[in-house]
């Protein structure tokens, strides 16, 4: 197995409709020492705080245990005993699926009463017989546990029953949406984007559940985690031009020089890079936005940004979500970094006196630190591998 597999883990969620939080958890993890991504995606019973409350138990208890490599079904009693009691049911309740994944290759995958996880290979579902595993102390609760041995462009994706229950009671859906409805659609968007990212086909498999829902209205909780095991994706980042002028041609080789795509953000940068690589930098006019200064077209370069407040915009949606049309240059930015695996920020840290002025916003941030705020988000989050570089 190719010891540069990059695994690229995205979710995404719709809480039940009326309730304020959600009641399924997701928790993924990376163990850079032991090169490890753990994903955990947990349904506590019912819906809302209750719900929530026992499935986010599930999730940080099941984490710590495989962090620990600890007995799983020995540690599932544990969980279901640590968890509160259902005064309707008289039960401790909350499902899970877990994806213990190796850069090398090997993964393991334990679920208890979710849907059964879905594998896909060389764009084809493929059915994983596991083993059954019951405990003593709750033997209605049964363990499932597989192992793969992953290649590049496999990919796991793991699903709540508000998947496969969606539209349930409709006319069209009488039995719900099904998890080979779930797996023709998925097979449907690799097949028309081979290379789409985890965060935008779990987005993708979560909006088209709700589709089938009467009057687009969550029944349950919706949740989805896709697993991307795939040779990794680079990108270089350049913003701000370097402290001493003397390093501006080295600062523009490290684009005709890197081996992936590149994203440059800033006027300055990008003018930097124009003159001493003798190309031409044009305004993108169909990028036009209100707010977000519109983007540039440069030969070479895979996007062109303004600084300080496109970064600023792409921090937030990073943190929130995408709010704009897709062409607007923050939004491509956004989509950049999460589709990317290695993100190589170059920063330079001449200061820019345009910045200084008092009209500009007051969370208006200095480049260095709204990069850092970018990268840590990606890291934590997004499970992305960062490196940054001062100039």
């Amino acid at each position: 197995m190719n010891n540069s597999l990059f695994i690229d883990v995205g979710s995404y969620q719709k809480q039940k409709n009326g309730e304020d939080c959600y009641g399924d958890t997701i928790y993924s993890k990376k163990i850079p020492e032991e090169r490890r991504v753990i994903s955990i995606l947990s349904d506590g019973l019912g819906s809302g705080v209750k719900a929530n409350i026992l499935s986010s138990m599930t999730t940080r208890m099941a984490m710590k245990f495989m962090e620990d490599n600890a007995d799983l079904l020995r540690s599932s009693e544990i969980m279901m005993d640590a968890l509160p009691i259902c005064q309707t049911r008289k039960i401790s309740y909350a499902t899970f699926s877990i994806v213990d994944s190796e850069l090398e290759g090997k993964t393991r995958i334990f679920e208890m009463d979710n849907p059964h996880f879905i594998f896909i290979r060389n764009n084809k579902s493929l059915s994983i017989k596991g083993r059954k595993f019951s405990s003593p102390k709750w033997k209605e609760r049964a363990i499932n546990a597989s192992q793969i041995m992953t290649q590049p462009e496999d990919r796991i994706i793991l699903i709540s029953d508000g998947v496969t229950q969606a539209g349930i009671g409709n006319q069209k859906y009488p039995l719900g949406w099904g998890r080979q409805g779930c797996i023709d659609y998925i097979l449907k968007e690799i097949q028309k984007d081979p290379r789409i990212s985890s965060q935008t086909l779990a987005q993708k498999i979560v909006e088209e559940a709700l589709n089938k829902e009467i009057g687009k209205k969550a029944g349950d909780d919706i949740s989805c985690i896709c697993i991307y095991f795939r040779i990794p994706r680079k990108l270089l980042v350049l913003t701000g031009p370097p402290f001493d002028e003397d390093k501006d041609h080295e600062f523009a080789e490290l684009v005709s020089d890197y081996d992936g795509k590149v994203a440059i953000c800033g006027g300055t940068t990008a003018n930097i890079v124009e003159r001493e690589l003798c190309l031409k930098c044009q305004i993108d006019k169909t990028s036009f936005d209100t707010q977000i200064p519109m983007s540039s077209i440069m030969e070479g370069v895979d996007l062109v940004t303004e600084g300080i407040l496109t970064l600023t915009d792409a921090y937030r949606m990073l943190k929130e979500g995408i709010d704009r049309k897709s062409n607007v240059a923050s939004v491509r930015l956004v989509n950049l970094l999460l589709s990317s695996d290695k993100i190589d920020f170059v920063v330079g840290t001449k200061i820019n006196i345009a910045h200084q002025d008092p009209n500009l916003p007051m969370e208006l941030e200095i480049r260095r630190n709204i990069v850092k705020k970018i990268f840590r988000l990606l890291q934590s989050r997004y499970l992305k591998e960062i490196s940054v570089r001062y100039l």
